[in-house]
């Protein structure tokens, strides 16, 4: 499925619209500098009068112009940095600002062939306009490890969780190069869609590609390519996309109505996953016995033995703050 060209042309104009404002910041901080530093202008300007000096001199025949230059410019860069330090500003205060220093803010990088191709950034923004991704971005922003908290947990509940934010924070520092798949089980409410959200946090911070669906929403749009003629021809650029993301984040596997075709897709998509050395975190309140019967033995074997398993246990978490920000003040 691609862009329309009105979706395009937005993510476009956005990527001009943050180096617009990048562009003021960096105004707005040299002006701050060189009213905080007078001399600070001076240095900046001797880098052209030199430059010139030493052109010049190379065009007379002198060979060491040119070394002597670059010595120059880097002890002038030197001390344009102490300037800055001693004035109590960070040494990269001038530095060009991005948003995305891969591509410097223009969606678009050069590949090994000298081609351009999409930034992980560019890819990012269209996985959200082409599926909907707008329920993990407001997920991640009040569910991420900075707001992890264990005290609504106790004995084995603790512990068993207290493995699972071990685990995850593994995933995540082992994620590049590393296909590994994480499957969260157990009761309603005990911090799996919590864990999966700071996850997917940190993956995007980091430039990763993530695409969340819940189970009910995967298959419902698997089967709407497959089966509406209208929408067919999108189904292969939808599997690209669902193979070929860094990250597929499938929430509450067992609350979509389960068939041979949600049974057959599953296990496609996890295969291909696995084919194709990309990771895989599966949420579900099934147990295992249950998604044994659910799904076919293929399903269950390639879950077992592929995926790294977090059993959750304890109260609904949800229902628990809800009782306690009811609760009478003493």
């Amino acid at each position: 499925m691609a862009l329309s060209n009105s979706q395009y042309e937005a993510i476009i104009k956005e990527y001009q619209r943050t180096r617009d404002e990048n562009r003021a910041l960096e105004d707005a901080r040299r002006q701050e500098v060189c009213e905080a530093i007078p001399e600070y202008l001076p240095l900046c300007e001797s880098v052209s009068t030199l430059s010139v000096a030493r052109a010049k001199r190379l065009l007379e025949g002198d060979d060491a112009a040119l070394s002597g230059l670059r010595e120059e410019l880097a002890e002038i860069a030197q001390r344009r940095k102490r300037l800055l330090v001693e004035h109590g500003f960070p040494a990269d205060y001038l530095e060009p600002v991005y948003r995305c220093p891969d591509c410097q803010d223009t969606g678009y990088i050069a590949s090994p062939e000298g081609l351009k191709a999409k930034c992980h950034c560019f890819r990012q923004q269209e996985i959200s306009i082409l599926y909907a991704q707008s329920h993990i971005q407001e997920m991640i922003v009040r569910e991420n490890f900075s707001v992890l908290s264990y005290e609504y947990y106790q004995g084995e509940d603790l512990r068993r969780f207290q493995a699972a934010v071990g685990v995850s924070r593994r995933f995540i520092q082992e994620f590049e190069g590393n296909c590994q798949n994480l499957f969260f089980y157990g009761a309603v409410g005990t911090g799996k869609s919590f864990l999966s959200g700071c996850i997917a946090k940190e993956l995007l911070q980091r430039g990763n590609s993530v695409i969340y669906f819940s189970a009910a929403g995967l298959f419902d749009m698997l089967a709407r390519y497959t089966f509406d003629g209208r929408l067919k021809e999108g189904l292969q650029d939808f599997c690209e996309d669902l193979y070929g993301c860094d990250l597929l984040i499938i929430d509450d596997l067992g609350t979509e109505i389960t068939n041979n075709f949600v049974t057959s897709s599953l296990f496609a998509c996890l295969n291909e996953r696995h084919l194709s050395g990309k990771s895989t975190l599966i949420s579900t309140n099934i147990s295992l016995e249950e998604l044994r019967n659910r799904y076919s033995d293929r399903v269950f074997s390639r879950i077992t033995s592929s995926f790294t398993l977090c059993s959750f246990t304890g109260p609904d978490i949800r229902i628990l703050k809800k009782r306690l920000s009811n609760a009478p003040a003493t």
